[in-house]
């Protein structure tokens, strides 16, 4: 039983991070650039 409750935190913990990272994508966000354009020298762009 405790397997099962373990996995099942696991599962929602990872599709909490998907839809986390979908929501990033959609407001124009990705992992590769947070947006501070003056850390990456504009290369973002």
């Amino acid at each position: 039983m405790g397997t099962i409750i373990v996995g099942g935190l696991l599962l929602a913990l990872i599709a909490l991070a998907f839809a986390s990272m979908a929501h990033d994508k959609k407001n124009g966000k990705s992992l590769q650039c947070g947006g501070d354009c003056k850390h990456c020298g504009g290369r973002c762009h």
